[in-house]
């Protein structure tokens, strides 16, 4: 691992609070932001443990607790964090680095039956740190348990992806070009991949 994470070291000063603000104006226009939270139930049990890895200012979190579910959220943005706590309340938020998250520390030690790491989280985290972050991942989940993660593909070519996700434990189930599950193709900008942990990794 090398550097700070991109989500710092690529973006502007008041990045972070513009961000928020942002995303708090979508909401007020109405738009939809919990399209990630319904696919993410649509294939979990209900009452499930989620950690939502990258959580920002809590949308996901916030859509999956509101729908019964039992939900961590993790980000290094201090500004997000307190964002998220404020206008996102529910869920357990936490500071912390992918890269090195260990749940257990925090006093959560139960395992995690499914982690979304959306809104290009992965494409973010700094330089080296790819193969950690996912290895932190599936560190933390049940073995029958699911990680969904989407990101543009310019941002993050998916020959690497596919390779650190297996150095990481990872085994590819499916993948789709969006959020709504419309089908892959290699002409398409986003990947959505389904990931379970790999027995032969374990």
């Amino acid at each position: 691992m090398t550097g700070e994470p991109r989500w710092f070291s690529e973006t502007e000063e008041g990045h972070s609070q513009e961000y928020a603000e942002s995303l708090h104006q979508m909401a007020l226009d109405g738009q939809d932001l919990e399209g990630e939270a319904r696919l993410l139930d649509a294939i979990i049990a209900p009452g499930s443990r989620v950690l939502d890895a990258g959580c920002g200012q809590g949308r996901i979190a916030a859509a999956l607790h509101r729908r019964g579910h039992v939900v961590i959220g993790v980000d290094i943005d201090p500004v997000l964090m307190s964002e998220a706590q404020q206008v996102n309340p529910g869920p357990t938020y936490l500071l912390a680095d992918l890269s090195a998250l260990d749940l257990e520390s925090h006093g959560h030690a139960d395992p995690m039956d499914a982690v979304v790491c959306a809104g290009n989280v992965i494409t973010f985290v700094a330089p080296g740190s790819e193969v950690a972050v996912l290895r932190a991942l599936v560190r933390h989940l049940t073995p029958e348990g699911i990680c969904v993660v989407g990101f543009q593909v310019e941002r993050y070519a998916l020959a690497d992806f596919d390779r650190d996700l297996v150095e990481a434990g990872f085994m590819l189930e499916q993948r789709f070009a969006t959020w709504d599950l419309r089908p892959w193709s290699d002409e398409a900008d986003f990947a959505v991949s389904f990931l379970r942990p790999d027995p032969a990794s374990s």
